[in-house]
C-alpha cells in the first residue's frame, strides 16, 4: 500500500516555533519523519510527500528520511500551496496513480497517531466505500481544538452524512487520516468543477451525499492535530509514551 501525506501547507500558527511546520520537532523528531514512520508501521512501502511551501527544505529532507526508514519517499510539488488541500490530494493522488498504486493511506503532515489507529484504517477497504475516515466520537476530547476542528455528522450505519469545519449538528471529529480510493480525488475535482475551492472537505462530502464515505470509529485512541503552539507542547510531553517505537527508530 502507498501513503500519501500532505505538507504543503503554510503552518501559520506554529511559526513562532518553525518557519517549517512538516520540519518541526516533535521531542527531537521532526513531524513529518514521525509521519512517514507512523505509516511504514501500519504496512505502507511507499510514501509520496506533497510538498509547496518550503519545498526546497522538505525535499532536500526527503531522500535521508528515505532511508532511515527503509521505504521509497518521494515528493510531488503544487505550485499554488496557499490553494485549499484538496488540490494537494490530487496532485498526490496523481503520482500514485502514475507510479501504479491503488487505495492509499492519507495523512496530514501535523497529525500523530497512537500505531492501532492507522493500523486498522489500513484494513478497512471494501468495495462499497470510496474513502474510510477515521474518526473520534469523543467531540469534548480536550485534546482536540474546536476553532480547527473538521466536525462529522454520521448516519445510522456510521457513513459520513456531513463533514465540515462549519457544520452545527455533529456527533465525531475528522482524525486527519484516511484509507482512500481513487474516487476521492475524482470527487474533488468535480467539487472544483461545480466552482467550490477544493477542500478535502468538499470533495468527502459528495462522496458522502453518494453514500461512499465511510467512518471507522478509534474509540479511546490517542491522536493529536499539532497545529499551534499548545498543541505543540502536548505533542512533546505525550507523543513519546504514546508512539514509544516510533521515537525510539527515530532516536
Amino acid at each position: 500500500m502507498d501513503g500519501l501525506i500532505i505538507a504543503a501547507g503554510y503552518g501559520s500558527r506554529l511559526r513562532d516555533i518553525s518557519d517549517s511546520k512538516p520540519l518541526t520537532p516533535v521531542a527531537g523528531v521532526p513531524l513529518l519523519e514521525i509521519g512517514v514512520r507512523q505509516a511504514v508501521a501500519a504496512g505502507v512501502e511507499r510514501v509520496v510527500v506533497v510538498t509547496g511551501h518550503h519545498a526546497v527544505e522538505i525535499e532536500k529532507f526527503l531522500p535521508g528520511l528515505s532511508a532511515r526508514v527503509g521505504v521509497p519517499v518521494m515528493s510531488e510539488r503544487v505550485t499554488h500551496w496557499s490553494t485549499p488541500n484538496g488540490h494537494s490530494v490530487i496532485a498526490g493522488a496523481a503520482r500514485i496513480a502514475q507510479i501504479g498504486g491503488g487505495d492509499y493511506l492519507l495523512m496530514m503532515a501535523d497529525h500523530i497517531f497512537e500505531a492501532s489507529i492507522l493500523q486498522r484504517l489500513v484494513k478497512q477497504g471494501t468495495k462499497s466505500r470510496g474513502v474510510t475516515l477515521a474518526i473520534d466520537r469523543r467531540t469534548a476530547n480536550p485534546l482536540v481544538d474546536p476553532e480547527d476542528a473538521t466536525w462529522v455528522k454520521t448516519d445510522a450505519d456510521g457513513r459520513i452524512d456531513m463533514i465540515g469545519k462549519t457544520i452545527a449538528d455533529y456527533d465525531a471529529v475528522d482524525c486527519g487520516a484516511f484509507l482512500a480510493t481513487h474516487e476521492l480525488a475524482e470527487a474533488i475535482h468535480a467539487a472544483i468543477a461545480e466552482g467550490k475551492a477544493g477542500s478535502l472537505s468538499e470533495g468527502m462530502q459528495r462522496l458522502a451525499d453518494a453514500g461512499r464515505a465511510a467512518t471507522m470509529d478509534i474509540g479511546d485512541a490517542w491522536w493529536l492535530d499539532v497545529d499551534d503552539a499548545r498543541a505543540h507542547a502536548l505533542a512533546e510531553a505525550e507523543a513519546p509514551k504514546h508512539l514509544p517505537e516510533i521515537f525510539a527508530l527515530a532516536g
